[in-house]
This record gives C-alpha cells, sequence and structure tokens, in this order.
C-alpha cells in the first residue's frame, strides 16, 4: 500500500494547524510555507477535510482554518480515509458495494490469500485509528520542534 500525497499532505497540514496555531486560525499560506505543500494543492485537500468535518474555515484577513475537533479527538484514520479512501491493500478484499468499485474478483471465494490480504489491511487501518494528532504534536515536542506563530501574530517594538 502506498499513501498518495495527498494523505500524507493532509496529515502533515492539519498536524501543522493543531500544532502552531494556537488555537486560532492558520491561514494557508503559512501553513503552505512551513510544511512546503503547494498552497493551491493545500485548498484541494481541505476541501476534502472540510466536508468530512476535520477542518472550519473563516474568511477574511482573520481568517484561516481550523479544527473542528480537539487534536486528540482526529486519527490518522479520519484524514487518511477522507483523502484516500478505504484502506485495502488489494481491491477483491472490498466488502463495500459501489458502482465505482471494482467488479468483484470471481476467485475470492477459493482465494488462500484473501483473508489475509483483508487482514493485513485491517492491521494498518487500526494503527491509523489508534494514531493522533495530539500524538503527533507530542513527538514535535519530544523531537525539539520549534512552534512558529504565523506573521499575523508577531509584533516588534
Amino acid at each position: 500500500m502506498k499513501l498518495t500525497t495527498k494523505s500524507r499532505y493532509g496529515v502533515r497540514a492539519v498536524f501543522d494547524i493543531a500544532y502552531h496555531a494556537g488555537g486560532l486560525p492558520a491561514q494557508i499560506k503559512d501553513i503552505s510555507d512551513r510544511q512546503q505543500i503547494s498552497p493551491r494543492y493545500l485548498e484541494q485537500i481541505f476541501q476534502k477535510l472540510k466536508k468530512a468535518g476535520i477542518l472550519g474555515s473563516k474568511r477574511g484577513p482573520r481568517g484561516g482554518y481550523f479544527l473542528l475537533k480537539k487534536p486528540s479527538e482526529i486519527t490518522l484514520y479520519d484524514i487518511v480515509t477522507c483523502t484516500e479512501g478505504p484502506i485495502e491493500l488489494v481491491f477483491c478484499v472490498s466488502d463495500i458495494d459501489d458502482e465505482c468499485a471494482a467488479p468483484p474478483c470471481e476467485r475470492k471465494p477459493q482465494c488462500v490469500a484473501s483473508p489475509m490480504w483483508k487482514e493485513i489491511g485491517d492491521k494498518i487501518a487500526d494503527i491509523f485509528r489508534s494514531t493522533t494528532i495530539q500524538d503527533l504534536c507530542q513527538r514535535a515536542e519530544e523531537l525539539g520542534i520549534q512552534r512558529q506563530l504565523d506573521a499575523r501574530f508577531m509584533y516588534y517594538i
């Protein structure tokens, strides 16, 4: 399984808001600068995260993006499934009956590997479910990553 940049950047961006914004709206320009992600690409990812109820936004000069839940309530699973869809190593293990999904595998009833692929995918999903944005913030503190307030909060005397 290879995660796309949508989920990897989504995790980094949500972490950035939790870690650097101090509970206030974070501007996309600042997130983009800190995380080295294109602002246009972030906007696309943020639309999905807003739709999923992870992020909210506020317009205007004091606006930006903010978390709709506490960092301890947002899991990597929430972000990854929002940006990637279901966590499945191979298409044939899907239990989802969706017209957009791949057709069911005709060999599934006699496939000896299918249960193993499903179990591995479930274990990966469990790790994502048990890891929160708060966990990433704690790791950042342990690594000594300095919090950076965005430019709106810098005062010079």
